[in-house]
C-alpha cells in the first residue's frame, strides 16, 4: 500500500475489520456542518516548547494533513455494525423449504465491539510502524535508530529543517 497516503491506509486498515462500516479521522463527518474557520487547526508558537515550539490548540484534523501526520495525536473513529445473531432472531428463510422461518441463534457473545476495538488499535500500529519504517529504513534496529536520530539533528534545535 506504499502508495497511499497514511490517511488512506489507516483508513483502509480499520475499513478492512470484519464488520467496521465507516472510519473518521478527527472531526469526521461533523466537518461538513461546519465552516472552515471552525475545523482548521491554528498554529500558534510556545517558545518554552523543546524542540518544537509550535502548538496547535485544537486537532480537529486528528493529526492527520495533506496525507501525513501532523504531530498531533492521530485521532480515529470507526463505527461497528451489530453482529449479526440475536436473541431474538430476525424474520428468514429456510433454504429447505423456501418457507418463512426465524434465524438461527448461533453466538453467545452479546457484543463484538471490545474485540474490534483491540484489533483497531493494532491496525493502527501496524500502520504508523509501516510508515516510520518506510521514512528511516534500515535492516536492523540499530540501522533505523541511525536513521532517526540523523534525521532529528539534521532538523536542528527547533526540528525546523534547517539546512545543512
Amino acid at each position: 500500500m506504499a502508495f497511499l497516503l497514511v490517511d488512506g491506509r489507516l483508513a483502509a486498515a480499520l475499513m478492512s475489520i470484519p464488520a467496521i462500516k465507516s472510519v473518521e479521522v478527527g472531526l469526521g463527518w461533523e466537518v461538513a456542518s461546519r465552516p472552515g474557520s471552525a475545523v482548521h487547526d491554528p498554529i500558534q508558537f510556545a517558545p518554552q516548547r523543546r524542540p518544537w515550539p509550535f502548538v496547535r490548540p485544537t486537532n480537529n484534523a486528528g493529526g492527520l494533513e495533506g496525507g501525513m501526520t501532523n504531530g498531533e495525536p492521530v485521532v480515529l473513529r470507526a463505527a461497528m455494525k451489530p453482529i449479526s445473531t440475536l436473541l431474538r432472531p430476525l424474520p428468514s428463510v429456510s433454504l429447505d423449504t423456501f418457507q418463512p422461518s426465524k434465524a438461527h441463534v448461533e453466538r453467545s457473545d452479546i457484543c463484538a465491539v471490545p474485540a474490534a476495538a483491540v484489533v483497531g488499535e493494532a491496525m493502527v500500529a501496524f500502520i504508523i510502524a509501516q510508515a516510520f519504517r518506510e521514512k528511516f529504513g534500515g535492516d536492523s534496529v540499530a540501522d533505523v535508530r541511525a536513521a532517526y536520530q540523523a534525521y532529528y539533528t539534521r532538523l536542528g534545535h527547533w526540528g525546523a529543517g534547517k539546512e545543512d
